[in-house]
């Protein structure tokens, strides 16, 4: 099954709420475990609350959400019009009162980057979504794992030297990111 969405809205925190519940909706709508629809909605949250905090709108004053299912793996994407400063994560230490999001956004999916284009900057999280058999939308079963897709099929992943998504293993920080 391939599905996807683009969305367009307000550069505003209100856009954030908007998002999740229009991806959280056409994810349970296609059978996805709630568990995933969750992280999912977690992570549009993030980047999406990045943009609106670090970066200008896209020349059109909006934002711009994408999500794209292929199989089992489900790409999220937020793109803006750039900031002064690359997105990387933060310390996020207990006492700080910002610098989470893209920590919680790399533990939560598979693998996350950058890309550049003219005008726009994304941010990009890939995580996996099995669809559930038979009751859509409902909890994974305990033990529960899926099968690792080809990750051909997103170059952003898989470009990388050493890739670490290939061997099932991930680095504490993104590889689009150095330190």
């Amino acid at each position: 099954m391939r599905a996807s969405s683009v969305v367009l809205l307000p550069h505003a925190p209100s856009s954030v709420a908007v998002a999740r519940k229009r991806l959280s909706s056409e994810l349970v709508d296609s059978g996805v475990y709630e568990t995933i629809v969750d992280d999912a909605a977690v992570i549009v949250s993030e980047l999406i609350s990045n943009a609106l905090r670090h970066a200008r709108p896209l020349p059109s004053g909006q934002v711009r959400v994408c999500w794209l299912r292929r199989g089992d793996l489900l790409e999220v994407e937020v793109s803006d019009g750039g900031a002064m400063t690359e997105p990387r994560r933060g310390p996020g230490t207990l006492s700080s009162l910002g610098g989470r999001g893209l920590g919680i956004v790399e533990a939560l999916s598979e693998g996350w980057g950058v890309r550049h284009e003219e005008g726009a900057t994304t941010v990009w999280a890939v995580l996996r979504a099995p669809k559930a058999s038979g009751d859509g939308g409902v909890a994974a079963p305990a033990g529960a794992q899926a099968v690792m897709p080809d990750l051909s099929d997103f170059p952003d992943l898989t470009d990388e030297p050493g890739d670490e998504a290939r061997n099932g293993t991930r680095s504490a920080q993104s590889s689009a990111y150095p330190a």
